[in-house]
């Protein structure tokens, strides 16, 4: 392939290569054929498209641009191009031309670039190219023509540039091949002869003025060439002269000096592309660029070898003095180059060293002792390991005094101790680059011992636990810790870090961003694609001198505190969301799955805690009110408070049974009535029940319930203790407050059983309707069960009792004798009430036994009712 194409400083000539019309890909014209025609019909794209020949049919009269390369094409005709007087660049590389008609580009006389590259020209068509005055770049080399002299036409070439020819099968040149290019003053030149250079008529190339040289030519055969060629270009000024192939084949074995003419070579940059160089070609090169102007100085892609013939006397190196701004070592084939004559002194004045692809394996001592001059050295892409990089038995005080840069990056280091040993006397560095490593290991990052001079740290692209990052310097002012796979981030080194402005921690997994994250100078912050789903002001909010933030890319929960930060951040321009929108979306909830967050609004009241808790203090006041409502009518509180009484009074029972003192049922009969039926109780049911052969024992408040107790325990224990409950009935049993606990507490005994032990006795006639609802109970009892009904007249009431002492049944021995001890031990406990004798007199209570009485509250729970009666 032609030098132009490979050499560094075809930058300008790639450059060339597109079209000085602004490419624009946007609108396309669709047009029948193998070609894409776009930008608005000014440019067609025919590359790699198989063609033997031109598509001239399809072209448009518009066009401006076309590319033909790597295609078949073996001639250009005449009315190929003809009708495209608007063209200026026409891309031929690439494919078979042998032939191109004379008249081919006559109608194009606005051509600037043609490339010819890489055909089959068996001569240059300098007739064709007769009518292109406004010519600015032209690539016909690698063709297969044996001369490179150019016609007188060329001299008209006034606006030509670049200018690359030459080929294969060129065998020299000759002193009159370039003379039409005279007075120009070209851009670029290149020129590509044999692999098997045989003549150089000396003055081949004196007339050429241009900025940059190329040469591709192999000088295996004739190594006296090199110094013609070096004369004819001395005394002038380049920027770039590239040598391609210089010995191709054969290493050098002369003594000549054949670099000898380099001195008087004026040029910024000097390039050794492929070749073969042995110990001594490089020796004599670098001797005489001591003396020469050259300031940059790359060897790339070379194999070198050590000269058989070399001994090494143990004298100093004969290179010593070569002082250059940027010395290049790309891709050597032996490492043994960088310690060329067993000597590490001609880096000695090297401003920057870079040496990438030599895989050296160690650095000597010396070397470090010797690069004394080295201000930036980059040793990335070698594969180093930390040994072979730091050696532990150097001594490293007062090396490298001038280096500020160090890059070693895209290697094989795995240890922050020993980069951090290895660095820690280079007293003016300040940028370190360790970035593609496999640095970050908690185990290998104990103990770093850093300077107080590293301002600059890239260590993307490393695999760092977050143990490791306080191995890390403190001085840092930019901090690159990108691709990581951090997940976490330890607070207490970047509160060390004061100086830190610029923190990258892109592609990490970082789940979380520390709302206390304290750094008073950070100015830059990248945190975009990582994990963290939540972000907000307070993570930010010690970090006064944030501008910059890119967050980005991270499956964000779309909530009202992600709504605000943005908002608030947007609207304030304090800090600025280097790649919002289009990098912010929502990942949860699943309904706003990818979700632009610049478009997601939640509602205000989702949003606004005030609103929040005006709404909810106001709807929890409404429920209770209407829980409270609900329970006045359902008299929910009556019952609840029934309900503990119950709760209380069996526990107390229950203690009572443990303590021994339960007993069977002692009454056959409980009776509930409102104080205002006690007339009736006392004087025609207790009469009735008691007073006769065969008596009940019945329990009514005012004589049975055990004084000094508390009433509801009296209720609750003798509903317990008595067989059957006899409700009477009233309007005033309706509105006693006791005769409702009482029924309640019935209600609860025969939960799970019957209703047959209550026995309802009707004293007065009662509209189930009128009940009040507590009494819903009642109310069905007086629907479903058959109850009693006290009759006004006289000769019905024999009846009425008769009902009801068969619905008692008749009185067992056993309550009878439960009876009798009751009444026993009642008087031995405490003076009851007892019901009247038959003859209606009061039997009087001894002396020593004060008369008791229970207090019953029917009313208001506290209406007081004495019935004296003597037992």
């Amino acid at each position: 392939m032609m030098i132009w194409h490979l050499i560094s400083f075809g930058v300008l000539l790639f450059g060339a290569l597109t079209s000085p019309t602004p490419f624009s890909p946007t609108v396309t014209t669709a047009v029948e054929g193998p070609c894409r025609i776009y930008n608005s019909g000014r440019s067609a794209d025919c590359q790699g498209r198989q063609l033997q020949s031109v598509p001239w049919r399809q072209f448009p009269l518009t066009l401006e641009k076309i590319d033909l390369s790597y295609n078949k094409l073996q001639a250009v005709h005449a009315d190929d191009f003809c009708h495209l007087p608007k063209l200026r660049t026409l891309l031929l590389q690439y494919n078979n031309i042998s032939h191109i008609d004379n008249d081919a580009f006559k109608n194009n006389t606005l051509l600037e670039h043609l490339d010819i590259f890489n055909n089959s020209l068996q001569e240059i068509p300098a007739t064709a190219l007769t009518p292109l005055l406004n010519l600015q770049y032209l690539f016909m080399s690698n063709n297969l023509y044996k001369h490179v002299t150019l016609a007188d036409s060329f001299s008209k070439f006034l606006k030509l540039q670049v200018l690359s020819m030459g080929g294969p099968l060129v065998m020299g040149l000759n002193k009159t091949d370039f003379q039409s290019l005279k007075d120009f003053k070209l851009h670029g030149f290149a020129i590509k002869c044999s692999s098997n250079l045989l003549y150089y008529e000396p003055g081949s190339l004196e007339v050429i003025q241009t900025q940059q040289m190329g040469f591709d030519m192999a000088i295996d055969q004739q190594p006296n060439v090199l110094p013609h060629i070096l004369r004819d270009i001395a005394n002038k000024t380049f920027n770039i002269i590239q040598f391609r192939n210089l010995f191709e084949f054969m290493y050098y074995t002369g003594d000549e000096d054949i670099f000898q003419g380099l001195k008087d070579i004026k040029a910024f940059q000097l390039i050794f592309h492929r070749g073969k160089f042995n110990e001594n070609l490089l020796r004599m090169a670098l001797m005489n660029l001591q003396m020469a102007p050259i300031k940059w100085l790359r060897l790339q892609y070379i194999d070198f070898a050590r000269s058989p013939t070399f001994v090494d006397d143990g004298a100093s190196s004969s290179i010593t003095d070569l002082a250059l701004d940027k010395l290049d070592l790309w891709y050597i084939s032996n490492p043994d180059v960088l310690r060329f004559d067993w000597r590490f002194t001609w880096f000695n004045k090297i401003k920057h060293l870079t040496i990438h692809y030599v895989y050296f394996n160690s650095v000597p001592c010396d070397s470090w002792v010797e690069m004394e001059g080295v201000e930036l050295l980059d040793v990335s892409n070698n594969r180093l390991q930390n040994e072979y990089i730091y050696n532990k038995r150097c001594d490293y005080k007062g090396t490298m005094p001038n280096l500020h840069t160090f890059n070693t990056s895209i290697n094989d280091l795995t240890s922050l101790k020993d980069m951090s040993y290895l660095v820690r006397d280079f007293k003016n560095l300040k940028v370190l680059d360790v970035s593609n490593n496999k640095l970050g290991s908690a185990d290998k990052s104990r103990g770093c011992v850093w300077k107080q001079n590293i301002t600059r740290l890239i260590a993307h692209h490393n695999q760092f636990e977050s143990q490791a990052i306080h191995c890390l310097p403190t001085t840092v002012q930019y901090l690159d810790l990108s691709y990581c796979e951090l997940d976490q981030l330890d607070m207490t080194y970047f509160k060390k870090t004061t100086n830190l402005k610029k923190l990258l921690l892109s592609g990490n997994k970082i789940k979380f961003i520390p709302s206390k994250w304290e750094s008073p100078s950070l100015q830059s912050l990248t945190l975009d694609g990582n994990s963290f789903g939540l972000i907000s002001k307070e993570s930010f909010k010690d970090m006064p001198l944030l501008s910059q933030l890119r967050a980005g890319n991270n499956p964000y929960h779309c909530t009202c505190e992600l709504h605000a930060f943005v908002q608030d951040t947007i609207s304030e321009g304090k800090v600025n969301l280097t790649d919002w929108p289009w990098n912010y979306k929502c990942y949860h909830p699943e309904a706003f799955l990818n979700t632009f967050i610049s478009k997601y609004f939640p509602g205000q009241v989702a949003c606004d805690i005030r609103l929040v808790i005006i709404i909810s203090v106001a709807t929890t006041v409404a429920v209770i009110l209407i829980l409270m409502l609900i329970c006045y009518i359902f008299d929910v509180p009556w019952y609840t408070k029934a309900t503990y009484q119950i709760i209380r009074a069996k526990y107390r029972a229950h203690k009572e049974k443990m303590a021994g003192e339960m007993e069977d049922f002692t009454y056959h009969a409980f009776i509930s009535y409102s104080h205002s039926d006690a007339d009736w109780v006392r004087d025609q049911l207790l009469p009735c029940l008691e007073n006769n052969r065969n008596p009940y024992r019945l329990c009514i408040h005012e004589r049975d319930f055990m004084p000094g107790k508390w009433i509801i325990d009296n209720i609750i224990e003798n509903i317990e203790n008595s067989r059957k409950v006899i409700f009477v009935l009233s309007r005033h049993f309706v509105n006693s407050e006791w005769c409702n606990y009482e029924l309640y507490f019935a209600q609860q005994r025969a939960m799970g059983k019957t209703f047959s032990d209550v026995i309802l006795v009707m004293k007065e006639p009662i509209d189930p309707g009128s009940l009040p609802s507590k009494y819903c109970k009642l109310k069905k009892m007086l629907s479903t069960k058959t109850y009693l009904e006290w009759p006004q007249q006289v000769n019905q009431q024999a009846f009425f009792w008769a009902q009801l002492k068969s619905v008692l049944g008749k009185p067992t021995t056993r309550e009878r004798m439960c009876s009798i001890r009751s009444r026993n031990s009642s008087v031995g406990r405490i003076s009851l009430i007892g019901p009247p004798k038959e003859d209606g007199m009061q039997e009087e209570l001894p002396p020593n036994v004060e008369n008791k009485v229970i207090e019953r509250n029917d009313e208001h729970l506290l209406n007081q009712r004495q019935i004296p009666l003597i037992v």
